[in-house]
């Protein structure tokens, strides 16, 4: 069943209306039956003290490095042991809150990065009293050992993702079966032991480790969902929870795609009306319909004639998807365009493909890991007959990406390892969290932080009001950042909205991403698909 994803001007009227009535009005149809809660976590493996060394960098003078060793198997703590990969900037301040553990989402992101510009982002004082901890979780980046299923799987040209005829259909399936395959073959004794749940308790031996009664936690994207696992199996080790770009709890992972699929088609609407509205900068026409036309006219241009012989169809939709998650991206990919469907001139597609959309050798890696948990955490449909009409069905509606998403995914369908059944996250033993949601955000829609809220008994939702960009928090919102600093100062916090920043303005090439949209840093390690 698909997740609705109301009109923009709906949802807008629901949160001014009040967050309460939001919640009351949309969890209903969001929320799944709840699922069996975890079973009751056991004490951790005794961890050894973690022995920090610097790694210092010219912009995180501070930063140190050190791994910790977890079993592989936690219901088997003497067994096997695997290496996740930490970075801390400690605290200064005379009085420490403790461990701020950060985590960029995904799943498959490498975290180690994300403390040096969390640390620095928040205000002196806040980032003072916490041990800022960057980590790549099991399986991911510097953690040992590390995923890559398949070389190569992202190598453009690839078949186009909408399969017009039966010959493109047995293409693009051969290509996610061989890659599952690849997985099994290459991994197959770690497979069972990557999800989110082992994730989870890989926390608490951190927590160990740290020596630290209680941990703070702040995710962005699939980071939330993490988060919200770890606080189920350990509520009385929470001390502050900030969850920023909500998952939808009930839709994990399937259904959640879905859902996506329509929210990024609307966002990509909201990009094309951007471009109406400089058609003086980009000539490609004041009517948002007409130019909406013009990019799918040039998407099956690319069909027959990849740009640069790298950007087919698939590459463009990769090329774009981007913008879903970062207005600031607009500008670059707004030109592109232009000069592809204005000025037949297709170099500058090619830059944004190779900037925006082309999978460098690390994305293996995260991808990987961004699919053996996915298609661990929960059940997929096995029939492809039941994705084929779901995205069929979706595709109608929802034509930016609906192809795109279902075959990234779609290794799950041919996946050996036997799925978890999804934890019911609902928790009233947390102190109170804190939860940031742009209001049109493609890649966790609105309604899954409604529905995360009511499930966190006490927690607050501040929502960016008209906002589209995923992970918004330390984004250059000023009124976001500071009821951040004020809960991690406190530990207090109460609904609120705030408004979004201003659309970004066209600019030259040289200087693609306008400092008026802000965020640029941060999207830079949130990444895509998480």
């Amino acid at each position: 069943m698909l997740h609705p994803v109301p009109h923009p001007s709906k949802k807008r009227a629901a949160v001014l209306l009040s967050l309460s009535a939001a919640a009351a009005a949309l969890a209903s149809p969001v929320v799944a039956a709840p699922a069996p809660a975890p079973a009751p976590a056991p004490a951790p493996a005794a961890a050894a003290a973690l022995r920090w060394s610097g790694c210092a960098t010219p912009r995180y003078p501070t930063l140190q490095c050190a791994s910790l060793k977890v079993p592989l198997d936690h219901d088997h703590p003497a067994g096997r042991q695997i290496s996740l990969a930490l970075t801390r900037v400690p605290h200064t301040a005379a009085t420490s809150q403790g461990p701020l553990l950060v985590n960029p989402g995904g799943p498959g992101g490498s975290g180690r990065t994300l403390a040096g510009f969390v640390a620095s982002a928040l205000p002196k004082d806040v980032a003072a009293q916490y041990d800022v901890i960057g980590f790549d979780p099991r399986g991911v980046g510097r953690s040992e050992p590390a995923l890559d299923c398949g070389a190569g799987h992202f190598k453009p040209v690839r078949p186009d993702s909408v399969p017009l005829d039966p010959a493109t259909e047995r293409a693009n399936l051969e290509r996610v079966r061989s890659f599952a395959e690849s997985c099994q073959t290459k991994h197959a004794d770690v497979l069972p032991y990557v999800g989110t749940v082992s994730a989870a308790r890989d926390l608490e031996v951190l927590r160990t480790a740290l020596g630290a009664e209680r941990l703070s936690y702040f995710g962005y994207s699939y980071g939330t969902y993490l988060g919200a696992v770890y606080a189920r199996l350990h509520p009385d080790r929470v001390h502050r929870l900030v969850l920023d770009s909500v998952v939808d709890p009930g839709g994990v992972w399937y259904e959640d795609n879905l859902a996506q699929d329509q929210a990024f088609d609307a966002r990509h609407k909201s990009f094309l009306a951007w471009v109406a509205q400089y058609d003086a900068t980009y000539h490609l026409g004041t009517d948002p319909a007409a130019v909406e036309e013009r990019w799918y006219a040039m998407r099956t241009a690319l069909r027959s004639a990849p740009a640069g012989g790298k950007v087919g169809p698939a590459e463009l939709e990769d090329t774009y998807m981007p913008g879903g998650y970062y207005n600031g991206y607009w500008p670059a990919l707004a030109e592109a365009f232009a000069a592809y469907a204005v000025r037949e001139d297709a170099k500058p597609l090619v830059a944004a493909y190779e900037r925006f959309g082309a999978v460098e050798p690390s994305a293996g890696n995260s991808y990987s890991v961004y699919t053996a948990v996915q298609c661990r955490d929960s059940a997929w449909p096995r029939d492809w007959n039941t994705w084929r009409a779901d995205m069929w069905r979706t595709h109608a509606k929802a034509p930016f990406m609906t192809w795109n998403n279902a075959w990234y995914n779609a290794p799950c369908a041919f996946w050996k390892t036997e799925p978890l059944q999804t934890p019911d996250v609902t928790n009233h033993d947390l102190p109170p969290a804190l939860l940031f949601q742009a209001s049109e955000d493609a890649a966790t829609p609105f309604e899954g932080a409604v529905a995360m809220h009511d499930k966190l008994a006490g927690s607050a939702l501040v929502v960016e009001e008209g906002g589209g960009n995923h992970g918004v928090a330390l984004s250059g919102n000023k009124c976001l950042d500071e009821k951040l600093a004020a809960y991690l100062r406190t530990g207090q916090a109460a609904d609120a909205a705030c408004p979004a920043q201003p659309a970004p303005k066209p600019a030259t090439a040289t200087r693609a991403v306008p400092p008026s949209a802000g965020g640029a840093a941060l999207h830079g390690l949130l990444g895509f698909r998480g």
